[in-house]
């Protein structure tokens, strides 16, 4: 089967710089995805998008040359709540990925366990408009529910704009939950100004909440330029980044994005996305937290 990828949206980085930032031993890519390939797993026929192809061969390709030991592979909404690319992944991946799935109310028990034995440990639930089709919340507090038991926990992925309707119900949420990309503040806006201390209120008053600090390349305004010749992108995120990880030293994580669907303007350079980490991670300690201790005890139990 053929899939034309959506018009103007960028294919994913070919040649990946090497990082010079040296990532600590079993480091964890906590935020990826796969895409199909569409000839093996087709793509959601109520996709709000078509991507290009990214195999796991080729995700796992990465991971080695970037310098990582394992993945959290998150379900895309390209792929609907068919996870089949995802599960073969898991499945090919020597215990060395752990996955976030899309899963609908209609899911066996069975099913479930079966997820969990092939190495899930989570579900996400999107909220972002322009991506997905909204799903009424009492199926939402049902999933989350009926996977708590499994020890599971669920991703959430909205705009900053939409938290204060959506407090209530993530509040709700019976399982520990992580927030994808910090929520999407806008950086145009102060770091110390009332929408993204709202999420750092959030995250205050609700220790079961984490937040990944990846996707630079999606929030950033001022993109990826150099500064004084040196490859430095992304320096309006830094801010609200370093913030979390040192509010929530032991409740954050973070992810490359790869392939880093539905961009139009740049694609990034994921060795430069490595090398933005020790920006907001600024020791040794943070850095290790980020990146082993804290994916290692969410998805490997360590």
């Amino acid at each position: 089967m053929q899939f034309d990828k959506t018009p103007g949206w960028l294919d994913w980085y070919a040649s990946p710089s090497k990082p010079r930032f040296q990532v600590p031993a079993g480091s964890v890519d906590a935020h990826c995805h796969v895409f199909g390939p569409g000839a093996q797993f087709p793509f959601a026929p109520e996709r709000k998008y078509t991507p290009c192809d990214a195999s796991r061969k080729q995700l796992f390709a990465l991971r080695d040359h970037l310098g990582f030991a394992k993945n959290v592979i998150v379900q895309a909404t390209c792929h609907g709540a068919d996870n089949s690319a995802l599960l073969d992944a898991l499945a090919h991946s020597n215990g060395q990925a752990r996955g976030v799935v899309t899963v609908k109310r209609s899911i066996t028990d069975h099913d479930l366990q079966a997820m969990h034995t092939a190495g899930v440990r989570g579900v996400r639930f999107n909220f972002v408009k322009r991506l997905v089709d909204f799903t009424p919340k009492d199926e939402l507090l049902e999933i989350a529910a009926r996977i708590k038991p499994l020890g599971w926990h669920v991703v959430i992925y909205f705009e900053a704009v939409d938290l204060p309707e959506l407090w209530d119900f993530f509040t709700t949420l019976p399982t520990t939950v992580v927030v994808d990309h910090m929520g999407r503040p806008d950086v145009g806006k102060p770091v110390d100004g009332p929408e993204f201390t709202l999420f750092m209120q959030f995250m205050h008053q609700h220790p079961n909440v984490w937040s990944k600090v990846s996707c630079p390349e999606r929030l950033s305004i001022e993109g990826p330029k150099a500064l004084n010749g040196e490859q430095r992108p992304y320096q309006d995120v830094i801010p609200f980044a370093r913030q979390v990880v040192e509010t929530f030293p032991y409740r954050v994580l973070w992810g490359t994005d790869w392939p880093h669907p539905n961009l139009k303007d740049h694609m990034p350079d994921d060795g430069l996305l490595v090398d933005f980490i020790p920006h907001i991670a600024t020791t040794p300690e943070l850095q290790r937290k980020l990146l082993v201790d804290n994916p290692s005890r969410l998805y490997w139990g360590a």
